[in-house]
């Protein structure tokens, strides 16, 4: 008998192995077996079959050990596997190695799972009463501990009590605890604990929908009906969320679960609180802040007879072991976020999540007020279902947008801060009636860069081909592609001048302006360098929310619906920044943040007010994001995206090469550019060099395909994968690094 198995390494190939004799009625699809591979190396592998097919011409190595009893990847996800590696390129070994929990697949074997134990106690269950009574003789304190003991037992429905319980009772002592011990009348056990929580009640019922939610949800039943995708196109406080935990309510009354999707971990934080309050302990979180040991609890609690009806969790989960899946929300599914860039496999979640409902015969239901133009398209031309919901929830009104010329205000000499006259003015209104604040500046730091007034010297990383951003809080330089930090120059290192000066703006600057500005109120920022710590994200969205933090400042994380019912000012700084980048999703990507940080205002009562701050207020997507019409936005886009042919006309590949040496890399990618356009003809750009061309000591040069849609992705990846190939039997370029980015954003 023999397995092939899936080893967690960047490899393509299933490795075959000879079962052992008192292996063979155990081993199985889905279980984790230990494998020699190479001289002196074990790995954990997944046996992806069993068969009695001997590989023709080699020797087979037998398994080391069997992990499991029970399979630990199930079929669907096995299946998920196999597309992601084949649809995106990347290797299946590198697929199993995202999915599984690192503890799950140790390459050590002693630092492998190990389940969080606690001590409990228990009376002796061989002793009656009569006996009891004996052994405490006249001990009265420990008559006294035995009677709250067992009131405690019978009134919570126990047979045990964990050490903690029992230290909290009026008679304990832990002499008197010792001495019922030693006379054996309790005993202590270790016992496995968990490290979830669990025992949470629900609190209310769903609330009613009102008139419009109720309509989108009758129509969300029937495209289901017809359509395995649905697109929700609701606008910011529409009541999507209300949507969703009926239609789960749905699911769970049908026996099925439900995978909730959210692009960041920030709004797990909130989202948690209203779906714990219907759902209890049904549900699930699943994300990289909760340590690995978690994650395992809960890819064995999924794999358990009692799995979580609901998981609520960011892109990884869609790997975990469902057993009744029935329902895929993908909520702002627009989000960048969604896609993986680093490590491989560089896949993008909505739609592997698309075809994981595929494989379960479950639906997906894509939610956002801002739709990616691709889900869209989708929508409009039949592909998806599509259902509208166009009024704000308890007819709350859209906030009114006011664009502000900072050019202009700057010429007049009116614009004396980081902030314009008028969000200045709307602020103070804010805040002295007690309502919030948030402010958008999508670059975190305090400075994008630092520039020497004399010479125009500016620090760059030695690593990578980027400018330094410096950072005030530590008084430092940090590359913000490969994280290296540099301590800032008293004087510039050309000219020798003290004279270095920031230049730009970033959210560390803002937060301290702002508080100058602002000296009465509490501001707070939330980017990726105050986040850092495993509860940051709920510190600062549990002080915002109890009106503890006036002002808030932050990147683009905090345009991902977040809900905040006292917010009446957004003030978007330097706009221009989101627009003007040289790549065709550029307007597409602002007309979402700006729409949706805009959508974080007036969410309760009264109308809320957008500031946004432009040096070029003429752009055209300004006027689509000041009246919030999105489909004049898409119209635009496609037109535009049709003209050049981009998605969704073309699918696009980015083929990358990577090398510490400049010269190799530009030589690989030359030949395989000229491999490929033998077959690619026109459809093949490049070779090009990347706007940042060195990142980590490595010099990139990029390929890009532009390939129309009706075209074999087979016969894709075979040219690619050929090129690949002729390249590695050069010997001067066989170790230049290749991978390949499907869909890339």
């Amino acid at each position: 008998m023999f397995a092939d198995v899936i080893l967690p390494l960047p490899l393509h190939a299933i490795f075959t192995y000879a079962v052992p004799a008192g292996m063979q009625e155990k081993i199985g699809t889905g279980l984790r077996v230990v494998v020699p591979f190479g001289r002196r190396k074990y790995y954990t592998a997944i046996v992806k079959a069993v068969h009695g097919n001997a590989p023709a011409n080699m020797k087979v190595k037998e398994i080391h050990s069997l992990i499991d009893s029970h399979a630990v990847v199930n079929e669907p996800q096995l299946t998920l596997w196999e597309w992601i590696s084949f649809y995106y390129m990347a290797p299946l070994g590198d697929v199993y190695k995202a999915a599984l929990p690192s503890s799950m697949k140790p390459e050590d074997l002693l630092t492998r799972f190990t389940p969080k134990t606690g001590t409990f106690i228990q009376v002796n269950p061989s002793l009656d009463e009569g006996t009891v009574a004996g052994l405490l003789g006249r001990a009265k304190k420990q008559q006294q501990l035995m009677d709250e003991i067992g009131h405690y037992l019978v009134t919570n429905q126990k047979e045990r009590l964990s050490k903690s319980e029992l230290s909290a009772f009026a008679c304990y002592t832990p002499s008197v605890f010792n001495g019922l011990l030693q006379k054996e009348i309790l005993l202590t056990l270790s016992l496995e604990t968990g490290r979830i929580a669990t025992g949470l009640r629900p609190t209310r019922d769903p609330y009613p929908l009102n008139e419009h939610q109720q309509k989108a949800l009758t129509q969300l039943n029937h495209c289901f009906v017809e359509k395995q995708t649905t697109l929700l196109h609701g606008v910011t406080s529409s009541g999507k969320t209300e949507i969703y935990i009926h239609l789960i309510r749905q699911m769970m009354a049908q026996g099925r679960q439900t995978l909730y999707l959210l692009p960041e971990i920030a709004l797990t934080t909130q989202l948690t609180q209203r779906l714990q309050a219907v759902f209890g302990d049904q549900i699930g979180i699943y994300h990289s802040r909760i340590n690995d040991n978690e994650r395992t609890e809960i890819w064995q609690k999924m794999l358990s007879e009692n799995p979580y009806s609901i998981i609520l969790g960011v892109r990884s989960s869609i790997f975990l072991p469902f057993q009744k899946l029935g329902l895929v929300i993908v909520d702002e599914e627009h989000e960048t976020s969604y896609k993986q860039q680093e490590p491989a496999p560089r896949y993008h979640a909505r739609d592997a999540a698309i075809m994981l409902s595929l494989f379960h015969d479950a639906k997906t239901l894509l939610g956002s007020a801002t739709p990616s133009i691709e889900s869209f398209y989708n929508a409009q031309t039949g592909k998806y279902g599509l259902v509208t919901l166009s009024e704000r929830f308890n007819g709350m009104m859209m906030p009114r947008i006011q664009l502000v010329n900072t050019r202009d205000l700057r010429m007049r000499k009116k614009m004396k801060t980081l902030l314009a006259p008028a969000l200045i003015e709307e602020i103070e209104a804010a805040l002295a009636v007690g309502e919030q604040v948030i402010l958008f500046r999508n670059r975190r730091g305090f400075a994008p860069m630092i520039e020497c007034s004399n010479c125009a010297w500016t620090p760059r990383c030695s690593r990578c081909d980027v400018s330094l951003t410096y950072h005030k809080k530590g008084n430092q330089l940090v590359c913000h592609y490969c994280n290296s930090h540099y301590r800032l120059p008293t004087a510039c290192p050309s000219c020798h001048e003290e004279s270095l000066k920031p230049l730009g703006l970033g959210t560390e600057q803002l937060e301290e302006e702002v508080a100058q500005l602002f000296p009465g109120s509490v501001v707070a920022r939330m980017d990726m360098d105050s986040t850092r710590g495993k509860d940051a994200y709920e510190r600062i969205i549990t002080g915002f929310q109890e009106k503890k933090i006036q002002i808030l400042v932050g990147t683009q994380m905090l345009s991902k619906g977040l809900d905040f019912d006292n917010v009446r000012v957004v003030g978007i700084i330097t706009a221009d920044s989101l627009l003007n980048y040289p790549d065709f999703r550029s307007h597409e990507r602002g007309f979402q943040l700006m729409t949706q940080a805009a959508g974080r205002s007036g969410r309760k009562n009264r109308q809320g007010v957008v500031i946004i701050q432009s040096a070029d207020p003429g752009q055209e997507v300004y006027s689509f994001v000041t009246r919030n019409n999105y489909d004049a936005f898409f119209r635009r886009q496609l037109a535009e995206r049709k003209m050049f042919n981009y998605p969704p006309f073309c699918r696009l590949i980015r083929v990358v090469l990577k090398h510490k040496e400049e010269r190799k890399v530009e030589a690989a990618a030359a030949l395989l550019a000229e491999i490929l356009r033998k077959t690619m003809k026109e459809r093949l750009l490049g070779p090009n060099k990347p706007i940042v061309g060195r990142i980590q000591l490595f010099h990139i040069r990029e390929l890009l395909l532009k390939l129309e849609n009706g075209l074999s992705p087979q016969k894709v990846r075979d040219t690619l994968k050929n090129g690949e190939e002729v390249l590695r039997h050069n010997p001067q370029l066989k170790y230049v690094t290749l991978y390949y980015d499907v869909d890339p954003l």
